[in-house]
């Protein structure tokens, strides 16, 4: 080849190659972007800020001065600057071996503004949002508390409320948040229904859930607010309520709220499968545990073979024999119940299967949600600790006394994986809820020394600062009397599950008739307890206490002494009376429910002993217990029958003052005033109270017909009988025998929004010419 070919060539391939290098770089001159290419950062450059120093704009780059970057590291930075969320622009370049930052920056809020809220008050929708004081402005943070604060609305049932924000400048880079709020109306909820349910009615159904329909008491009671949250946890009420009922296939198959815009209104409606009702069939128990002796568990089983089938007993086989293993030795122990459906006779056998479970155990209790409530009062709660063996069933058990103290609105607990694979954490999530208390009782006398109004009030706070203590202050009083009273418990003293406290109270009473002549008296009593109690089992506990009363008696005349023959003149005359004792009881309760019970039983018997120091000398017993029994589950009626009764004998001649004698109530026998019946002295006028008293009623209760039962009204039809008789301490007597007295009524509960009401009104049927009666009685309860 020539060399002049040659050197043509090598011109047309460099002229080539400038054109490809020149086509590459002119569209990114023509963007403005220059091409970067690895190199070693020498400085960076910051402009536009104000507010932000240029070293921690610097910070958040990632690239530090000496180090070598490249295109992707200029990417993230910039990725980096703008997920600080101080900046509404942010532009990266480079300059050589520097890189110049130039960033605008995000508006600081001077402060949320909120307008039109008047069901919530700004200092509760401040703490909500995200957008406070000096924090950095962004319009997704703001769309973010604009839903917050309609999820606030709707949590109180205001499904309605419209919200609009909007910025105002406040100058100096600063700007006001405005949230413009538009209520609306409460959001009802029109029907709650239910399909698919033949053995159990739509009223009882709503009396198990929390989802209640509106009614003119809603605005009070605040039961008709919808939530997602509620539905599911009224889903799982349906499901406990039909499981502990002997309906083992029992589904949920939906439950959901269709929002009714026109009337600002849900509807709700639950569609559900009921299956067939089984009973218990054949029950044992099999270990592959080596040393599990299973014949010494069988006595922890609550299921018997002919009983109906429930999930709750089941439960309670479970724990019991989980902490009977695990106090024996076998921590690791699984319980597991095997059910074997028989189709044919509708029966569920259950074996309760004992094995060698995997060995975790607890690395901590982790408590969330309790604002109010100290931590250490869940804790003991529980039989567990950290490092202890984990158990579902123990940790159930805890579950449920926690829903039991009544300071939770909702508990729930869960296990998460720990740090290794052989540990677990318990997550414990609550709720705290309103644990005091205010009550007003009142009634009205008829007739007698004590005649008109006589009412009492009561404050108590189950959860006194946070402590799980018990504290009540109480007034009473009528024409003619004063109570007052004080009560502390401390639930677990000095750590355990020992329960200890006090009680005070000072009472005084104005006899206008109680002398030979006439003049009347009065009397103040001080009294003092200290008291102990134990659980024994979930069902058994017992208390222990000591009483110390101080009695002082006043006769209205001017030499001070009553000089009648009648059993109070000798009270007077005995001078001041004093009482120190000690007493014991015990109390058995199985009862469903403590505010509204359907099924289980109530009983306690106490004795006292007097002679521990002071006047009184005398052994006194007394016995109580009430039964609950459901008639009729379709139409929830419920039977209720108690009895109780009590004696008191002297342990030495002139131990028993008349004070110390059992004296009729309302709760004794309706129809008949307070001190009402037993003996009477004719020379004071009153009844003086007998050593001895029975009493038993019969009732019935039911929901009203009508009325919608979210109302929380239910009916009861009842019959009581009671006497007191028998009074050695002499006088003009009457009445000493044993007589009984009888009446009947009828009587409403109302789940008000004061609490818990009973009004009843009962007309005596067998009574004696001395007996005083009282046909009306009320009484009221409320929460606060």
């Amino acid at each position: 080849m020539k060399p002049s070919s040659r050197i043509i060539k090598v011109s047309l391939s460099a002229m080539l190659a400038g054109a490809s290098a020149i086509t590459v770089a002119t569209p990114l001159l023509m963007m403005g972007v220059a091409p970067v290419f690895a190199a070693t950062l020498s400085r960076v450059d910051v402009r536009g800020n104000q507010r932000v120093s240029a070293d921690t704009v610097r910070s958040y780059l990632g690239i530090q001065t000496g180090q070598s970057f490249s295109t992707d590291d200029v990417d993230a930075a910039t990725k980096a600057l703008f997920n600080t969320g101080l900046f509404a622009d942010v532009k990266v370049t480079q300059s050589g071996s520097a890189l110049v930052v130039t960033v605008v920056e995000q508006a600081v809020v001077a402060q949320p503004i909120f307008q039109g809220n008047k069901k919530i008050k700004d200092k509760d929708l401040a703490g909500r949002v995200q957008l406070q004081p000096r924090s950095p402005f962004s319009q997704s943070a703001m769309d973010a508390d604009v839903e917050t604060i309609r999820d606030a609305y709707r949590a109180i049932g205001r499904s309605d409320v419209a919200v609009a924000a909007e910025t105002m400048d406040a100058g100096d880079g600063r700007v006001n948040v405005v949230f413009n709020i538009t209520e609306g109306d409460r959001t009802k909820i029109n029907s709650v229904a239910f399909s698919g349910n033949d053995a159990v009615s739509d009223t009882r159904l709503r009396s198990v859930i929390e989802t209640k329909p509106s009614n003119i008491l809603s605005r009070f009671l605040r039961d008709d607010v919808y939530s997602d949250d509620k539905l599911r946890a009224d889903e799982d009420k349906l499901r406990q309520y039909y499981f502990n009922r002997g309906y083992a296939d029992f589904r949920v198959i939906s439950g959901a709220g269709e929002f009714d815009t026109a009337a600002n209104a849900y509807n709700v409606a639950f569609t559900v499968e009921e299956g067939a009702r089984y009973n218990f069939g054949d029950i044992g128990i099999d270990s592959t545990v080596e040393g599990v002796d299973t014949a010494q568990l069988t006595g922890l089983i609550s299921t018997k073979k002919g009983k109906v089938y429930s999930a709750r007993d089941v439960e309670k086989t479970l724990i019991a024999i989980s902490e009977r293993l695990a106090s024996q030795g076998f921590a690791f122990a699984q319980v597991t119940p095997r059910g074997d459906r028989n189709f044919t006779d509708n029966t569920i056998s259950i074996t309760y299967t004992i094995d060698q479970g995997p060995r975790v155990y607890i690395e901590r209790i982790e408590i969330r949600g309790n604002d109010r409530t100290r931590d250490y009062v869940i804790r003991r709660e529980f039989d567990v600790s950290e490092g202890d063996a984990f158990n579902q069933f123990v940790i159930q058990k805890a579950r449920k006394r926690l829903e039991a103290l009544g300071y939770f609105g909702r508990v729930n607990i869960s296990s998460v994986p720990g740090s290794e694979a052989d540990r677990v954490v318990i997550v414990v999530d609550v709720e705290d809820q309103s644990t005091g208390d205010i009550g007003i009782g009142a009634g009205y006398a008829v007739g007698g020394i004590d005649a008109g109004v006589q009412i009492e009030g009561s404050i108590s706070e189950r959860n006194f600062l946070g402590r799980g203590q018990f504290l009540k202050l109480a007034v009473g009083g009528s024409r003619a009397s004063r109570t007052y009273t004080v009560s502390f418990t401390e639930p677990y003293l000095l750590g355990s599950r020992i329960s200890g406290g006090f009680d005070f109270q000072r009472a005084t009473n104005e006899y206008k008739a109680g002398s030979g002549n006439g003049s009347g008296y009065d009397t103040a009593t001080q009294s003092a307890v200290v008291r102990f109690g134990l659980p024994i089992t979930d069902a058994l506990n017992a208390q222990l206490a000591y009483n110390y009363t101080s009695e002082t008696y006043t006769c209205k005349i001017v030499s001070l002494t009553c000089t009648g023959n009648s059993q109070i003149d000798k009270q007077i005359n005995a001078g001041d009376w004093t009482k120190s004792s000690i007493s014991a009881a015990l109390t058995y309760s199985t009862l469903d429910s403590r505010t509204n019970p359907r099924s289980g039983l109530f009983a306690r018997v106490g004795v006292e002993y007097a002679g521990v120091g002071g006047d009184a000398r005398f052994i006194k017993t007394t016995a109580t217990a009430s039964y609950f029994h459901l008639l009729s589950e379709e139409f929830d009626v419920v039977a209720v029958a108690t009895g109780a009764a009590g004696n008191i004998s002297e342990t030495s001649k002139g131990g028993i003052l008349n004070s110390d004698l059992f004296r009729s109530s309302t709760q004794m026998i309706r129809g008949f005033d307070s001190n009402g019946i037993g003996p009477y002295d004719r020379v004071a006028g009153q009844h003086v109270g007998g050593d001895t008293y029975f009493k038993a009623t019969a009732e019935v209760q039911f929901p009203l017909p009508l009325i919608p039962e979210s109302f929380g009204l239910r009916g009861a039809l009842f019959a009581d009988s009671a006497t007191i008789y028998g009074n050695d301490l002499g006088g003009a007597l009457v009445g000493t025998n044993m007589k009984w007295r009888a009446s009947a009524g009828v009587g409403i509960a109302w789940a008000s929004p004061f609490g818990p009401l009973r009004i009843d009104y009962a007309i005596p049927l067998v009574k004696e010419p001395t007996d005083k009666v009282r046909e009306f009685s009320f009484g009221v309860s409320t929460r606060f």
